[in-house]
Protein backbone atom coordinates (compact mmCIF):
# COMPACT_ATOMS: atom_id res chain seq x y z
CA UNK A 1 0.00 0.00 0.00
CA UNK A 2 2.84 2.35 0.87
CA UNK A 3 4.33 1.74 -2.58
CA UNK A 4 1.01 2.65 -4.25
CA UNK A 5 0.82 5.93 -2.31
CA UNK A 6 4.38 6.72 -3.33
CA UNK A 7 3.54 6.23 -6.99
CA UNK A 8 0.41 8.38 -6.74
CA UNK A 9 2.33 11.13 -4.96
CA UNK A 10 5.01 11.09 -7.63
CA UNK A 11 2.43 11.35 -10.39
CA UNK A 12 0.73 14.26 -8.61
CA UNK A 13 4.00 16.13 -8.19
CA UNK A 14 4.85 15.51 -11.82
CA UNK A 15 1.50 16.92 -12.99
CA UNK A 16 1.89 20.00 -10.78
CA UNK A 17 5.36 20.72 -12.10
CA UNK A 18 4.25 20.54 -15.75
CA UNK A 19 3.10 23.38 -17.98
CA UNK A 20 -0.11 25.09 -16.88
CA UNK A 21 -3.20 24.11 -18.84
CA UNK A 22 -4.72 26.80 -21.00
CA UNK A 23 -7.15 27.31 -23.85
CA UNK A 24 -6.36 28.68 -27.29
CA UNK A 25 -9.20 31.17 -27.81
CA UNK A 26 -7.07 34.23 -27.12
CA UNK A 27 -3.97 33.10 -29.01
CA UNK A 28 -2.70 34.02 -32.44
CA UNK A 29 0.39 34.47 -34.56
CA UNK A 30 2.17 37.41 -36.14
CA UNK A 31 4.16 36.76 -39.31
CA UNK A 32 7.77 37.99 -39.04
CA UNK A 33 8.53 38.17 -42.72
CA UNK A 34 12.23 39.07 -42.57
CA UNK A 35 13.24 36.16 -40.35
CA UNK A 36 10.92 33.38 -41.54
CA UNK A 37 9.39 33.12 -38.09
CA UNK A 38 6.05 33.63 -36.36
CA UNK A 39 5.48 35.21 -32.96
CA UNK A 40 2.86 33.42 -30.86
CA UNK A 41 0.77 36.05 -29.05
CA UNK A 42 -1.78 36.22 -26.24
CA UNK A 43 -4.47 38.83 -26.91
CA UNK A 44 -5.71 38.87 -23.30
CA UNK A 45 -2.29 39.56 -21.80
CA UNK A 46 -1.21 41.58 -24.88
CA UNK A 47 2.04 39.68 -24.85
CA UNK A 48 4.34 37.65 -27.06
CA UNK A 49 4.61 34.13 -25.65
CA UNK A 50 7.41 32.94 -27.90
CA UNK A 51 8.58 32.43 -31.45
CA UNK A 52 8.63 29.58 -33.92
CA UNK A 53 11.40 29.70 -36.53
CA UNK A 54 12.18 27.87 -39.74
CA UNK A 55 9.07 28.67 -41.78
CA UNK A 56 10.92 29.73 -44.94
CA UNK A 57 9.96 32.66 -47.18
CA UNK A 58 7.17 34.57 -45.45
CA UNK A 59 7.27 37.65 -47.69
CA UNK A 60 3.62 37.04 -48.56
CA UNK A 61 2.25 34.69 -45.94
CA UNK A 62 -1.16 33.89 -44.52
CA UNK A 63 -2.60 31.40 -42.05
CA UNK A 64 -5.72 29.44 -41.16
CA UNK A 65 -6.54 27.46 -38.01
CA UNK A 66 -7.61 24.00 -36.97
CA UNK A 67 -11.07 23.78 -35.43
CA UNK A 68 -9.68 23.63 -31.90
CA UNK A 69 -7.41 26.61 -32.48
CA UNK A 70 -4.30 24.71 -31.49
CA UNK A 71 -2.64 24.51 -34.89
CA UNK A 72 -1.98 27.26 -37.41
CA UNK A 73 -1.40 26.32 -41.04
CA UNK A 74 1.00 28.88 -42.51
CA UNK A 75 1.28 29.30 -46.28
CA UNK A 76 4.62 30.75 -47.40
CA UNK A 77 5.68 32.38 -50.64
CA UNK A 78 8.21 29.59 -51.27
CA UNK A 79 5.41 27.01 -51.50
CA UNK A 80 5.90 25.91 -47.92
CA UNK A 81 2.94 24.70 -45.88
CA UNK A 82 3.80 24.63 -42.19
CA UNK A 83 1.64 23.26 -39.38
CA UNK A 84 2.51 25.15 -36.20
CA UNK A 85 1.55 23.96 -32.70
CA UNK A 86 0.66 27.13 -30.75
CA UNK A 87 0.67 25.46 -27.32
CA UNK A 88 4.05 23.77 -27.67
CA UNK A 89 5.30 26.62 -29.90
CA UNK A 90 6.98 24.40 -32.44
CA UNK A 91 6.60 23.13 -36.00
CA UNK A 92 4.42 20.03 -36.03
CA UNK A 93 4.86 19.33 -39.76
CA UNK A 94 6.26 21.17 -42.77
CA UNK A 95 6.20 20.40 -46.50
CA UNK A 96 7.12 22.21 -49.70
CA UNK A 97 4.07 21.75 -51.90
CA UNK A 98 4.67 24.26 -54.74
CA UNK A 99 7.13 26.73 -56.20
CA UNK A 100 5.21 29.92 -55.41
CA UNK A 101 2.21 30.05 -53.11
CA UNK A 102 0.22 32.95 -51.65
CA UNK A 103 -2.42 31.53 -49.33
CA UNK A 104 -4.88 28.84 -48.44
CA UNK A 105 -8.03 27.75 -46.65
CA UNK A 106 -9.37 25.04 -44.36
CA UNK A 107 -12.59 23.11 -44.96
CA UNK A 108 -15.78 23.57 -42.97
CA UNK A 109 -15.21 20.34 -41.03
CA UNK A 110 -11.52 21.10 -40.45
CA UNK A 111 -10.34 17.93 -42.19
CA UNK A 112 -8.87 19.45 -45.37
CA UNK A 113 -6.31 22.17 -45.95
CA UNK A 114 -6.06 23.71 -49.42
CA UNK A 115 -3.22 25.80 -50.85
CA UNK A 116 -3.54 28.20 -53.78
CA UNK A 117 -0.52 28.37 -56.01
CA UNK A 118 1.01 30.70 -58.55
CA UNK A 119 3.58 28.16 -59.71
CA UNK A 120 2.50 25.68 -60.80
CA UNK A 121 -0.91 27.27 -61.13
CA UNK A 122 -3.58 25.34 -59.27
CA UNK A 123 -4.88 24.18 -55.90
CA UNK A 124 -3.55 21.32 -53.80
CA UNK A 125 -5.58 19.77 -51.00
CA UNK A 126 -4.06 18.04 -47.97
CA UNK A 127 -5.17 16.01 -44.97
CA UNK A 128 -5.17 18.52 -42.08
CA UNK A 129 -3.73 15.98 -39.67
CA UNK A 130 -0.85 14.54 -41.66
CA UNK A 131 -0.46 17.00 -44.58
CA UNK A 132 -0.76 14.05 -46.95
CA UNK A 133 -1.62 15.21 -50.46
CA UNK A 134 -5.18 14.17 -51.32
CA UNK A 135 -5.99 16.16 -54.45
CA UNK A 136 -4.21 18.24 -57.09
CA UNK A 137 -6.38 20.59 -59.17
CA UNK A 138 -4.31 22.19 -61.97
CA UNK A 139 -5.61 25.59 -63.09
CA UNK A 140 -5.46 24.72 -66.78
CA UNK A 141 -7.44 26.89 -69.16
CA UNK A 142 -7.79 27.72 -72.85
CA UNK A 143 -6.25 24.87 -74.82
CA UNK A 144 -5.44 23.10 -71.57
CA UNK A 145 -1.73 23.83 -71.91
CA UNK A 146 -1.83 27.16 -70.10
CA UNK A 147 -1.93 27.40 -66.33
CA UNK A 148 -3.28 30.34 -64.38
CA UNK A 149 -2.26 31.82 -61.06
CA UNK A 150 -4.89 31.00 -58.43
CA UNK A 151 -6.16 33.78 -56.17
CA UNK A 152 -8.99 34.38 -53.74
CA UNK A 153 -9.18 30.83 -52.37
CA UNK A 154 -11.85 30.51 -49.67
CA UNK A 155 -13.73 27.76 -47.87
CA UNK A 156 -17.49 27.47 -48.25
CA UNK A 157 -19.97 25.06 -46.63
CA UNK A 158 -20.11 21.46 -47.73
CA UNK A 159 -16.39 20.61 -47.99
CA UNK A 160 -16.09 23.02 -50.90
CA UNK A 161 -13.50 25.59 -51.88
CA UNK A 162 -14.00 28.48 -54.28
CA UNK A 163 -11.23 30.40 -56.03
CA UNK A 164 -10.45 32.58 -59.05
CA UNK A 165 -8.00 32.21 -61.95
CA UNK A 166 -6.13 35.45 -62.63
CA UNK A 167 -5.10 34.99 -66.27
CA UNK A 168 -8.10 32.89 -67.24
CA UNK A 169 -10.76 35.21 -65.86
CA UNK A 170 -12.67 32.33 -64.28
CA UNK A 171 -14.14 31.29 -60.91
CA UNK A 172 -14.04 27.62 -59.91
CA UNK A 173 -15.91 25.79 -57.15
CA UNK A 174 -14.28 22.52 -56.06
CA UNK A 175 -16.37 19.99 -54.16
CA UNK A 176 -14.07 17.87 -51.98
CA UNK A 177 -16.77 15.68 -50.41
CA UNK A 178 -14.72 12.83 -51.85
CA UNK A 179 -11.26 14.35 -51.41
CA UNK A 180 -9.43 12.11 -53.88
CA UNK A 181 -11.97 12.73 -56.65
CA UNK A 182 -12.82 16.45 -56.54
CA UNK A 183 -15.73 17.72 -58.63
CA UNK A 184 -15.09 21.16 -60.15
CA UNK A 185 -17.69 23.63 -61.43
CA UNK A 186 -16.26 26.37 -63.65
CA UNK A 187 -17.67 29.84 -64.28
CA UNK A 188 -15.98 31.33 -67.34
CA UNK A 189 -15.71 34.89 -68.69
CA UNK A 190 -16.32 36.44 -65.30
CA UNK A 191 -14.17 39.52 -65.98
CA UNK A 192 -10.59 40.61 -66.52
CA UNK A 193 -7.88 39.60 -64.04
CA UNK A 194 -9.64 38.62 -60.81
CA UNK A 195 -7.10 39.41 -58.08
CA UNK A 196 -8.74 38.30 -54.81
CA UNK A 197 -12.06 37.13 -53.43
CA UNK A 198 -14.38 37.15 -50.48
CA UNK A 199 -17.15 34.94 -49.18
CA UNK A 200 -19.99 36.57 -47.26
CA UNK A 201 -20.23 35.48 -43.62
CA UNK A 202 -23.23 33.23 -44.38
CA UNK A 203 -21.24 31.39 -47.05
CA UNK A 204 -23.71 32.28 -49.79
CA UNK A 205 -21.97 34.77 -52.08
CA UNK A 206 -18.47 34.74 -53.52
CA UNK A 207 -17.14 38.01 -54.92
CA UNK A 208 -13.97 38.33 -56.97
CA UNK A 209 -12.38 41.76 -57.34
CA UNK A 210 -11.26 42.60 -60.87
CA UNK A 211 -7.96 44.31 -61.54
CA UNK A 212 -8.29 44.51 -65.31
CA UNK A 213 -11.57 46.43 -65.30
CA UNK A 214 -13.87 48.42 -63.05
CA UNK A 215 -16.29 46.15 -61.25
CA UNK A 216 -16.47 42.83 -59.44
CA UNK A 217 -17.77 39.36 -60.27
CA UNK A 218 -20.38 37.71 -58.04
CA UNK A 219 -21.53 34.08 -57.78
CA UNK A 220 -24.54 33.07 -55.69
CA UNK A 221 -23.36 29.71 -54.33
CA UNK A 222 -26.91 28.80 -53.31
CA UNK A 223 -28.03 29.29 -56.93
CA UNK A 224 -24.98 28.37 -59.01
CA UNK A 225 -27.16 27.73 -62.06
CA UNK A 226 -27.51 31.50 -62.38
CA UNK A 227 -23.81 31.76 -63.20
CA UNK A 228 -21.55 34.71 -62.46
CA UNK A 229 -22.68 38.29 -62.86
CA UNK A 230 -20.94 41.64 -62.82
CA UNK A 231 -21.60 44.13 -60.03
CA UNK A 232 -20.40 47.71 -59.59
CA UNK A 233 -19.50 47.88 -63.27
CA UNK A 234 -17.68 51.08 -64.28
CA UNK A 235 -17.44 52.44 -60.73
CA UNK A 236 -14.42 54.48 -61.82
CA UNK A 237 -15.97 55.84 -65.03
CA UNK A 238 -14.96 59.38 -65.85
CA UNK A 239 -12.07 59.51 -63.39
CA UNK A 240 -8.38 58.93 -63.98
CA UNK A 241 -7.16 55.73 -62.35
CA UNK A 242 -4.14 56.26 -60.10
CA UNK A 243 -1.07 54.00 -60.25
CA UNK A 244 -1.67 50.97 -58.03
CA UNK A 245 1.24 50.47 -55.63
CA UNK A 246 -0.26 47.57 -53.68
CA UNK A 247 -3.13 45.26 -54.52
CA UNK A 248 -6.09 45.51 -52.14
CA UNK A 249 -7.31 42.47 -50.24
CA UNK A 250 -10.84 41.14 -50.02
CA UNK A 251 -12.35 38.82 -47.40
CA UNK A 252 -15.53 38.41 -45.40
CA UNK A 253 -14.18 40.94 -42.90
CA UNK A 254 -15.44 43.65 -45.29
CA UNK A 255 -19.11 42.89 -44.49
CA UNK A 256 -20.84 44.86 -41.73
CA UNK A 257 -24.54 44.16 -41.28
CA UNK A 258 -26.32 44.50 -44.61
CA UNK A 259 -23.48 46.37 -46.26
CA UNK A 260 -20.08 45.52 -47.69
CA UNK A 261 -17.22 48.02 -47.64
CA UNK A 262 -14.83 47.41 -50.52
CA UNK A 263 -11.57 49.03 -51.62
CA UNK A 264 -11.75 50.83 -54.96
CA UNK A 265 -8.85 49.91 -57.26
CA UNK A 266 -6.70 52.93 -58.11
CA UNK A 267 -8.97 55.31 -56.19
CA UNK A 268 -8.93 56.92 -52.77
CA UNK A 269 -12.36 55.65 -51.88
CA UNK A 270 -14.19 52.88 -50.06
CA UNK A 271 -17.22 51.60 -51.96
CA UNK A 272 -20.36 50.87 -49.94
CA UNK A 273 -22.56 48.09 -51.30
CA UNK A 274 -26.00 46.82 -50.26
CA UNK A 275 -25.62 43.05 -49.80
CA UNK A 276 -29.26 42.42 -50.63
CA UNK A 277 -29.25 44.06 -54.05
CA UNK A 278 -25.49 44.23 -54.60
CA UNK A 279 -25.90 47.81 -55.76
CA UNK A 280 -23.61 50.66 -54.77
CA UNK A 281 -25.21 52.84 -52.09
CA UNK A 282 -22.35 55.18 -51.28
CA UNK A 283 -18.68 56.08 -51.38
CA UNK A 284 -16.48 57.23 -48.55
CA UNK A 285 -13.40 59.34 -49.37
CA UNK A 286 -10.26 58.20 -47.55
CA UNK A 287 -6.70 59.43 -47.30
CA UNK A 288 -5.08 57.02 -49.78
CA UNK A 289 -5.57 53.87 -51.81
CA UNK A 290 -7.14 51.34 -49.44
CA UNK A 291 -5.54 47.91 -49.04
CA UNK A 292 -7.39 46.30 -46.11
CA UNK A 293 -10.94 47.48 -45.39
CA UNK A 294 -11.98 45.61 -42.25
CA UNK A 295 -15.16 45.71 -40.18
CA UNK A 296 -14.98 45.51 -36.42
CA UNK A 297 -16.81 42.33 -35.34
CA UNK A 298 -19.90 44.30 -34.25
CA UNK A 299 -20.02 46.17 -37.57
CA UNK A 300 -19.97 49.66 -36.01
CA UNK A 301 -16.54 50.61 -37.37
CA UNK A 302 -14.52 50.03 -40.53
CA UNK A 303 -10.73 50.26 -40.25
CA UNK A 304 -8.72 51.06 -43.39
CA UNK A 305 -5.00 50.98 -44.13
CA UNK A 306 -3.33 52.21 -47.28
CA UNK A 307 -0.77 51.59 -50.00
CA UNK A 308 2.40 53.68 -50.42
CA UNK A 309 2.85 56.60 -49.86
CA UNK A 310 0.14 56.72 -47.18
CA UNK A 311 0.97 53.42 -45.49
CA UNK A 312 1.94 54.96 -42.18
CA UNK A 313 -1.65 55.80 -41.33
CA UNK A 314 -4.95 54.10 -40.58
CA UNK A 315 -8.41 55.63 -40.80
CA UNK A 316 -11.60 54.62 -39.00
CA UNK A 317 -15.05 54.91 -40.58
CA UNK A 318 -18.19 55.10 -38.44
CA UNK A 319 -20.86 53.01 -40.17
CA UNK A 320 -23.71 55.09 -38.74
CA UNK A 321 -22.24 58.39 -39.88
CA UNK A 322 -20.72 56.84 -43.05
CA UNK A 323 -17.61 58.97 -42.76
CA UNK A 324 -14.06 58.91 -41.42
CA UNK A 325 -14.05 59.78 -37.72
CA UNK A 326 -10.44 59.06 -36.75
CA UNK A 327 -6.98 59.03 -38.32
CA UNK A 328 -4.16 57.21 -36.54
CA UNK A 329 -0.41 56.92 -37.16
CA UNK A 330 0.62 53.49 -35.78
CA UNK A 331 4.06 53.49 -37.42
CA UNK A 332 5.98 53.06 -40.63
CA UNK A 333 4.58 50.66 -43.25
CA UNK A 334 1.35 49.42 -41.72
CA UNK A 335 0.75 46.05 -43.42
CA UNK A 336 -2.09 44.38 -41.54
CA UNK A 337 -4.74 44.68 -38.85
CA UNK A 338 -6.61 42.11 -36.77
CA UNK A 339 -9.42 42.59 -34.26
CA UNK A 340 -9.57 40.67 -31.03
CA UNK A 341 -12.45 38.15 -31.11
CA UNK A 342 -15.09 40.57 -29.82
CA UNK A 343 -13.51 43.72 -31.22
CA UNK A 344 -12.57 45.71 -28.14
CA UNK A 345 -9.04 46.08 -29.48
CA UNK A 346 -7.21 45.95 -32.78
CA UNK A 347 -3.62 44.82 -33.37
CA UNK A 348 -1.70 46.59 -36.13
CA UNK A 349 1.66 45.64 -37.63
CA UNK A 350 4.15 48.43 -38.39
CA UNK A 351 6.75 46.60 -40.45
CA UNK A 352 9.47 49.25 -40.72
CA UNK A 353 9.27 50.15 -37.03
CA UNK A 354 9.55 46.46 -36.07
CA UNK A 355 6.58 46.64 -33.77
CA UNK A 356 2.95 45.71 -33.23
CA UNK A 357 0.68 48.41 -31.87
CA UNK A 358 -2.55 47.59 -30.00
CA UNK A 359 -5.37 50.17 -29.95
CA UNK A 360 -8.58 50.38 -27.96
CA UNK A 361 -11.30 50.59 -30.63
CA UNK A 362 -13.62 52.74 -28.48
CA UNK A 363 -11.21 55.40 -27.25
CA UNK A 364 -8.46 54.91 -29.88
CA UNK A 365 -5.92 54.90 -27.05
CA UNK A 366 -2.69 52.93 -27.50
CA UNK A 367 -2.85 49.96 -25.18
CA UNK A 368 0.47 48.27 -25.94
CA UNK A 369 3.48 48.14 -28.24
CA UNK A 370 5.24 44.83 -28.81
CA UNK A 371 8.55 44.23 -30.59
CA UNK A 372 8.49 42.07 -33.73
CA UNK A 373 10.86 41.53 -36.65
CA UNK A 374 9.33 43.12 -39.78
CA UNK A 375 5.80 42.08 -38.78
CA UNK A 376 3.17 41.68 -41.47
CA UNK A 377 0.10 39.42 -41.22
CA UNK A 378 -1.67 39.04 -37.88
CA UNK A 379 -3.95 36.02 -37.47
CA UNK A 380 -5.95 35.18 -34.33
CA UNK A 381 -7.48 31.79 -33.53
CA UNK A 382 -10.99 33.28 -33.63
CA UNK A 383 -10.71 32.83 -37.42
CA UNK A 384 -11.20 29.09 -36.85
CA UNK A 385 -14.92 29.62 -36.32
CA UNK A 386 -15.53 31.93 -39.29
CA UNK A 387 -16.37 31.06 -42.90
CA UNK A 388 -13.97 32.39 -45.50
CA UNK A 389 -11.21 33.34 -43.08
Amino acid sequence: MKSLFSVLAALLLSACSGAALRGTGDLGIVIERATGSVAVVDTSARAILGRVEGLGDLSHASAVYSRDGRHAYVFGRDGGLTKVDLLERKIARRIIQAGNSIGGAISQDGRLVAAQNYQPGGVKVFDAGTLELLADIPAAYGDGKQFSKVVGLADVPGSKFVFALFEAGEIWVADLSQPRTPQVTKFRNIGSQPYDGLVTPDGRHYIAGLFGEDGLALVDLWKPEQGARKILANYGKGAEKLPVFKMPHLRGWAVAGARAYLPAIGRQEVLVVDTTTWQEVGRIPVKGQPVFVMARPDGRQIWVNFAFPDYGQVQVIDTLEQKVVQTLAPGKAVLHMEFTPRGEAVWISARDDNRIVVFDTASFARLAELPAQSPSGIFFTSRAARIGF
